[in-house]
């Protein structure tokens, strides 16, 4: 957005710009089931996801997972869990890729890639909304209240056009998401259309320091995906 009246660097952000921070949670249908808009642009990812509902009401366990279940050919039940990016902290519900360089084949490697394959569902929510909605292409001369709002209102919208089952052909039509075949990633044509977007940047890489537990729950998963859960180039992207 347009940097708001005496406001000074509140909503200055690395970026170099002026922003209100739309967080999500967004589920394998393309869909968003928690959003929380409006913090200041000065605010980490991290930070807006720590001062969120979402991170109170998981700390305080408070969100009714399914309880913790057994993976193909494991004796330990893992818990479900939230994926995301190095801006967050590692936790028993948030799974994070590994720090550093790892070799091909190794757990930790192949842990990676799986998890970026389950956020590439993630990247696609943001670049259709960002491409169908093109209010985001350009800074919004707004109040930040109003910016919110309008950001609310598209995501209500996106999920509702993705939901209709009359409208969501036309609103994603065949090929409009990336699709993977033989392990090599097709992108969607909503990546045709970002000349002018800004939607995505790399994001600050801030040091965590994640309990035992929270290692040990990751640890499983890169192990599991190594031996029993193991991807074969056959296997369909969903």
């Amino acid at each position: 957005m347009e940097c708001p009246m005496n406001t000074e660097s509140e909503f200055y952000n690395y970026k170099g710009t002026f922003s209100v921070v739309l967080l999500a949670l967004v589920d394998a249908n393309y869909r968003f089931i928690y959003v929380d808009i409006g913090c200041q642009g000065r605010i980490s990812d991290g930070g807006v996801f720590n001062n969120s509902s979402l991170y109170s009401k998981l700390q305080s366990d408070e969100l009714d997972f399914p309880t913790d279940r057994k993976l193909c050919s494991t004796d330990e039940p893992l818990p479900y869990v939230f994926i995301g990016d190095s801006a967050f902290a590692l936790s028993r519900r948030m799974m994070k890729p590994y720090p550093g360089t790892h070799e091909k084949g190794s757990p930790q490697r192949v842990f990676g890639y799986r998890l970026s394959r389950a956020r590439r569902v993630v990247e696609n929510v943001f670049g259709i909304l960002s491409s169908v909605f093109r209010v985001f292409r350009r800074p919004m001369a707004l109040e930040p209240e109003k910016v919110s709002n309008v950001t609310l209102a598209c995501v209500l919208l996106h999920n509702y056009l993705r939901g209709s089952p009359a409208a969501t052909q036309s609103y994603i039509p065949p090929g409009t998401l990336d699709t993977e075949v033989d392990g090599e990633m097709i992108e969607g044509l909503w990546r045709k259309d970002q000349d002018e977007m800004t939607s995505f940047f790399p994001l600050k890489k801030l040091p965590r320091k994640a309990g035992k537990d929270a290692k040990d729950i990751r640890d499983a998963f890169a192990a599991y995906f190594t031996t029993s859960g193991k991807l074969s180039w056959q296997d369909s992207y969903c």
